[in-house]
């Protein structure tokens, strides 16, 4: 006999296999729903603030004004390089090194002048349309020679013009009379002033602090100013004159600075019109200083010229350009 189902069975008994039905096929009518995605869990945004994106580099921090490289540069990054990147936005300059070479007067001016001659039409009437973008300094010594600014006075001679004990030369710059000779440095910038300040009285005063802070870099020598005098000082000494010529803001001649001057045809002169004073080299300034201490002229010269480039370079934001020959 067959026991029924539910009497005597207690809840929830199984029934026999033989009894189970399979399950039924889903209806058409009423798909199965999707399953749902599982929710996330509690700990999900939690995790998320570990990963935060790193913060950003404040502006005002000093690794932020740094330049920033690509990384595939950086070993590229050699003092050539960083020279050309300081030098990115500076006026371009040709220099032209003769500085141990002994270059006669009338040779330095006729290339001063055909320089300005082919410069002057590239002139503009502001920068904007000025074309004239590059300038040009001559570093060299001169042999022997007496040079005189264009009104200078012979009273300031102490000898006959006509019957000179050595070269003279009348030339277009203003002053009164010097000396050229070796042992002294003369550079001849020839600037465009419209990139720098249109300005003559500033342009002579910027020459003197050139050569005021080259002195005091390479030789620790305390050299100064005097007001109403043009060049520079160590002490009562005159140790740099300066004379210039300006043409449409084009300016040209320069500064002389005793480096190892004999200075013995400066006593022939009244040295830029200015008694009562001497003229000093600084050879002389460093041996009184170390008693009388012996100096390598070549080696004395090479110091002076590296240092007065230098400053000339970074205080009128110049890049100065080698270049083996004049060209002329």
């Amino acid at each position: 006999a067959v026991r029924p189902l539910v009497s005597g069975s207690r809840r929830g008994a199984v029934p026999p296999s033989c009894l189970r039905l399979p399950p039924l096929p889903p209806s058409p009518l009423r798909p199965r729903p999707p399953l749902l995605p599982r929710s996330p869990p509690r700990h999900h945004h939690r995790r998320l603030s570990r990963h935060r994106l790193p913060r950003l580099p404040s502006l005002s921090t000093t690794a932020a004004r740094r330049p920033c490289f690509p990384p595939v540069h950086r070993d590229l990054l050699t003092a050539q390089h960083l020279v050309s990147l300081s030098n990115r936005d500076r006026t371009r300059c040709e220099l032209f090194d003769l500085h141990q070479q002994i270059v006669p007067l009338v040779d330095s001016w006729g290339w001063q002048k055909s320089i300005v001659e082919r410069r002057k039409p590239l002139v503009g009437i502001d920068t904007d349309t000025d074309e004239d973008h590059s300038d040009t300094l001559i570093a060299l010594q001169h042999p022997p020679v007496y040079t005189l600014g264009n009104g200078s006075s012979e009273k300031y001679l102490n000898f006959n013009i006509e019957d000179s004990p050595i070269e003279s030369h009348r030339i277009d710059r203003a002053g009164e009379v010097t000396y050229h000779g070796p042992g002294q440095l003369v550079l001849y910038p020839i600037l465009n002033l419209r990139y720098q300040k249109k300005d003559l009285n500033w342009y002579q005063r910027s020459l003197e602090t050139v050569v005021n802070r080259a002195l005091q870099s390479a030789f620790s020598i305390k050299a100064s100013t005097i007001e109403g005098l043009t060049g520079v000082w160590v002490g009562d000494q005159k140790v740099a004159a300066i004379g210039t010529m300006c043409a449409r803001w084009i300016v040209y001649h320069g500064l002389a600075l005793n480096v190892t001057t004999d200075l013995t045809p400066f006593e022939h002169i009244v040295p830029c019109g200015i008694k009562g004073r001497g003229v000093g080299s600084i050879k002389q300034i460093l041996q009184k200083a170390s008693n009388g201490r012996e100096y390598n002229d070549a080696e004395l010269m090479d110091i002076a010229y590296d240092s007065l480039i230098k400053e000339f370079a970074d205080f009128f934001q110049l890049s100065l350009e080698p270049s083996p020959d004049l060209y002329l």
